[in-house]
């Protein structure tokens, strides 16, 4: 078994703390994915798990061993920076075998390992070139080789595909889902980017300031919300808010501070209907945003394009799409 769990785990910088008594267990074999914006404590809680953070509190647990006094090189993981960080003056095929090299591996060993990477990862034919002389994307690949030679117990990702553009980030998910598929290993990965989390991870982990918000399937983070952050934060353009206070009584909840709708799902042939004045369109190809004021919060709406949206709009909810949430934020089933 190589899952990991983090037992009430704490992290601060003298009176700071980043990280707040997180308890999490990841599965054997499972892609789990840390989101949150900057600064939320994503980055910090791989590093520990790593060992390349000391923790302030707590217990982390690789499998069945504790390992917060395990040197990182004995923790039995790799770890992928959102920085290639090959060797320059090396080939690919050096920049691969290098950690194996530092662990007196034998030759024959090393070459069948590095062969058997090149292959899972489609670099055969670039061993034998410098990193200058291939694209972001394969360099990301090299970077990922040199983890897989060494046949972890855990991969840590954190932010790999930063670096890349939009068009190779796409093309960098698939081939990293590919490969956790074909080695069935644990996966632990780091990003700020929704898209990634929602598309890559069995399960994803919002962090905000250095609190678990909610760790649920992707669907369940997306559909079922545990509160405005989590709202907020997943789905793009942001969920709409509207103070309960302010709101059009036909979208009001007894015991309701604030409600909470996606811009897809504003016109949607509901029951709840209502014109609102629109301030501004922006066109997307297929689909266009609208911005509009209800009760005096800003929202929107993501909309088909071929809908007329000149100066007003009708709004078609149904209830079943509303959200509510009480004055702390939290939400109301």
């Amino acid at each position: 078994m190589s899952g990991v769990v983090l037992k009430s785990v704490s992290k601060s910088y003298d009176d700071k703390k980043v990280i707040n008594k997180v308890d999490l267990t990841v599965k054997d074999k499972e892609f789990l994915v840390l989101v949150g914006p900057s600064g939320c404590g994503k980055s910090t809680l791989l590093r520990m798990i790593a060992g390349l953070e000391d923790i302030t509190s707590g217990d982390i647990r690789i499998g069945s061993t504790k390992v917060n006094n395990v040197a990182p090189k004995d923790r039995d993981i790799a770890f992928v920076f959102q920085s290639y960080a090959l060797y320059p003056h090396m080939t690919v095929r050096e920049n691969i075998a290098f950690g194996l090299k530092m662990r007196k591996i034998d030759k024959k060993t090393i070459d069948e390992k590095v062969e058997e990477a090149a292959k899972i990862l489609d670099l055969g034919e670039y061993l034998d070139r410098k990193p200058k002389q291939l694209s972001g994307g394969q360099r990301q690949r090299v970077a990922l080789g040199r983890a897989i030679v060494r046949n972890p117990k855990v991969f840590l990702m954190d932010e790999p595909l930063s670096n890349l553009d939009a068009k190779l980030r796409v093309q960098m998910r698939s081939e990293i889902k590919k490969l956790h598929q074909k080695l069935r290993t644990t996966f632990i990965y780091v990003t700020h980017d929704q898209t990634e989390a929602l598309t890559m991870g069995d399960r994803v982990v919002v962090l905000d300031k250095g609190v678990i918000q909610q760790a649920a399937a992707p669907e369940e983070i997306y559909n079922n919300p545990a509160n405005t952050f989590v709202a907020s934060f997943i789905g793009s353009p942001q969920m709409n808010f509207i103070d309960c206070d302010n709101a059009p009584k036909a979208l009001c909840k007894k015991n309701c501070a604030r409600i909470g709708i996606r811009p897809e799902k504003m016109v949607t042939g509901g029951k709840i209907r209502f014109k609102v004045d629109v301030n501004m369109t922006e066109l997307l190809g297929s689909e266009q945003i609208v911005y509009f004021e209800i009760g005096g919060a800003k929202c929107c709406a993501k909309i088909p394009a071929d809908i007329e949206a000149a100066a007003r709009l009708e709004l078609s909810i149904r209830e079943e799409d509303l959200y509510f949430f009480n004055a702390a934020g939290k939400r109301i089933k």
